[in-house]
């Protein structure tokens, strides 16, 4: 069963909104989930009305099932220290390298060695044990975008001219093991759109030439039209019957003019053109023959219980 999920997205589909919903999905009755962020914007934090997260695991709700979320920001310089204590036993003298500013020349001019420190920390809390148990029954990351998620996942390639042997080497490849078994999956968030649809293709054909597992594609915001297909059909061809629309309009106590049925018709094409390229996208989805999760439009906008309200969608 997986106990990784890592959730990738184009900008703007509502990834880091779906990576927290799944968490709280994945929170059942007595679960201890640990929820993950690694590009610095402190998304959880806002979703979640806390304060800014700090390198530390921190408790910031209570699933729907009575399971808890944890959450916590890495940031790849406290995951360096972290690293050089662990392994070196720099302790404070890592400290003082910080203070200088190294750790920070060190992972700008190594970007593969910042990509293993961040993935590092989230193999390390899914394996964590204490007291003979899973420290988390699951791990959920809210991972780069989907024009970096292959590179940030490919950690070997990353350090292959960075580090042939050594520690940084080995635990790249403890890291690509485990991403590359049962215990991962990668869920991809899109919208109905052809940009982000294209970037989900493409980024579920660079996963797999890796190895790596996809989870599920996720259809975020999804729309349903009050038109039936016999309506839609005739708003594209703009051939909607005028004399009913007026007489609708008219039984609503609303005052029919040239003007307002004009309106009505043209907002009903655009609609129905709009559909036709929803549905358009979604075969190309379907194409993939992935497990696909429709998450609905919420109007109102994102706030805890709607955050509620979607982790129940996921969960079903």
């Amino acid at each position: 069963m997986a106990r990784l999920h890592v959730v990738t997205g184009k900008g703007g589909t509502g990834k880091t909104t779906v990576a927290a919903a799944m968490a709280l999905a994945l929170a059942e009755q007595g679960k201890r989930i640990l929820l993950v962020e690694v590009e610095g914007r402190q998304g959880l934090a806002q979703l979640f009305d806390v304060p800014p997260l700090p390198y530390v695991e921190r408790r910031i709700a209570v699933g729907p099932g009575g399971g808890e979320v944890f959450a916590l920001a890495v940031d790849a310089e406290a995951a360096l220290l972290e690293y050089l204590d662990m392994y070196y036993h720099l302790g404070r003298a890592g400290k003082a390298l910080d203070k200088v500013g190294a750790i920070d020349f060190v992972t700008t001019i190594a970007p593969g060695l910042r990509d293993v420190l961040l993935t590092g920390k989230v193999y390390e809390a899914t394996r964590r044990k204490a007291h003979g148990r899973l420290a988390y029954d699951a791990v959920v990351l809210d991972a780069p975008p989907t024009g970096r998620i292959a590179p940030f996942l490919n950690v070997n390639h990353e350090v292959a001219d960075l580090a042939k042997v050594g520690p940084i080497r080995n635990q790249a490849d403890a890291i690509m093991g485990m991403l590359r078994s049962d215990v991962t999956r990668i869920h991809l968030v899109t919208l109905l759109e052809e940009m982000p649809v294209q970037e989900t293709l493409d980024a579920v054909e660079h996963l797999e030439a890796l190895d790596l597992r996809i989870g599920s594609i996720v259809v975020n915001m999804v729309r349903n039209s009050p038109l039936d297909d016999d309506a839609l059909a005739l708003a594209v061809k703009e051939k909607l019957p005028t004399t009913e629309i007026s007489k609708g309009l008219r039984s609503a106590g609303v005052a029919v003019s040239k003007e307002l049925v004009a309106t009505l018709l043209a907002e009903a094409h655009d609609h129905a053109v709009r559909v036709g390229l929803e549905r358009e996208n979604r075969d190309r989805i379907d194409a993939l023959g992935k497990q696909v999760t429709e998450l609905a439009l919420l109007p109102e906008g994102i706030d805890q219980g709607a955050l509620f309200d979607l982790a129940e969608e996921l969960g079903a």
